[in-house]
């Protein structure tokens, strides 16, 4: 399995990747005006903590590994996250990047299994953590060391199928899958907390039978723990953690900013947008 260690990990090393993520999803999404870049941004440290944190076990000369974790993107418009990791893994070339939504291309704006290192196809929310159940089932039965890790929105919390599938994991005992609600507080309606009201999430969870935590989403101090406790503190029980996040971290206009939830800078402000991809992040 290609993972890295997380014995020990350098924050200067991850804060650079924090930066190169979301100036490769600018350049792959922007020119083309395709894709959600906040909703992608929102997610960045998780998935950076997956995979160079030593926590997703994955295997690019053989995406098919049976013995490999599942990682699904439920919020499948931010799933484009992923793209650029998956290039620099080595499961497609980095050519790919630049046909990004093109016909010539394999990277589409909302993913699917016909792309290396992408398990299903997410995009019609809260279908995710049925899959991942699915999948701890599987490993269990075959007697695997897999687990699935699932990354929502917190928008599709609202959806039926999400308590549904939890409660089911719940009873099974899937200490095998971990959930990861991308708690940015908005949808492309607006707040959550204005429209429906989702809190208190994690005592929700708990109440469902999951080990629960909640964490600042982009601080990797935070993530490198919560994902170490999901493998030593669980009970027996699957995991969730309720991250908070910023929708469009890294760009201010951007941030919190649901106009631009699937829009984007004009021609005039795009350059101004990318600029502040080269300021520090703190994400510590």
């Amino acid at each position: 399995m290609d993972v890295s260690s997380s014995a020990s990990f350098d924050y200067e090393s991850l804060t650079h990747r924090s930066m190169w993520l979301r100036k490769e999803l600018f350049d792959m999404a922007i020119p083309k005006k395709k894709g959600h870049v906040p909703s992608s941004y929102s997610t960045a440290e998780i998935l950076i903590t997956l995979f160079y944190g030593g926590f997703l076990k994955h295997n690019p000369q053989n995406p098919a590994d049976p013995n490999r974790d599942r990682l699904i993107i439920s919020k499948g418009h931010g799933a484009m996250a992923v793209y650029p990791i998956l290039a620099e893994r080595g499961f497609f070339s980095r050519s790919e990047l630049g046909n990004f939504t093109r016909k010539e291309g394999i990277l589409r704006q909302y993913a699917d299994n016909s792309i290396p290192g992408v398990e299903c196809v997410t995009g019609s929310l809260g279908h995710g953590i049925g899959f991942a159940t699915g999948f701890g089932i599987a490993a269990k039965n075959d007697g695997r060391p897999s687990r699935s890790y699932v990354i929502m929105s917190d928008g599709e919390c609202y959806e039926g199928s999400v308590t549904e599938a939890a409660r089911i994991t719940a009873q099974q005992g899937l200490d095998n899958v971990v959930g990861i609600i991308d708690r940015n507080g908005m949808c492309i309606l607006g707040q959550t907390e204005k429209l429906v009201r989702l809190e208190p999430l994690e005592q929700h969870w708990e109440s469902l039978g999951w080990y629960t935590q909640r964490i600042n989403g982009h601080s990797y101090s935070a993530l490198f723990n919560a994902f170490a406790n999901t493998l030593t503190k669980n009970d027996g029980r699957p995991s969730m953690i309720v991250a908070d996040t910023v929708k469009g971290k890294g760009i201010s206009p951007m941030e919190n900013n649901i106009n631009y939830h699937n829009k984007f800078p004009t021609p005039e402000l795009t350059p101004q947008f990318r600029a502040y991809l080269d300021q520090p992040l703190d994400v510590k």
